[in-house]
């Protein structure tokens, strides 16, 4: 299944995201979107809304950074299976 992250450099909630799937060793495609929320089509057009980060995984679409770690960990997380 394709990982796909639509995230700034500068965003907190998006490091932890890019953080949590460094600890779980899950490769993902990597999309830095522009800081000025207006210019971020890719972003809406993926989630129907302007706010990062957005994690696509497969036909999944998370916008909210604690829904995107549950999935991640439910999905991913090897010492929980």
């Amino acid at each position: 299944m394709a990982v796909t992250l639509y995230h700034v450099q500068w965003c907190p909630d998006c490091e932890v995201v890019r953080n949590r799937l460094s600890e779980l060793n899950v490769s993902y495609e990597d999309i830095v979107v522009p800081d000025f929320r207006p210019m971020r089509a890719v972003v809406y057009d993926v989630s129907g809304q302007y706010y990062v980060p957005v994690l696509k995984d497969g036909d999944t679409v998370l916008t909210e950074t604690d829904d995107i770690l549950a999935h991640l960990d439910q999905h991913y997380d090897k010492a929980d299976q």
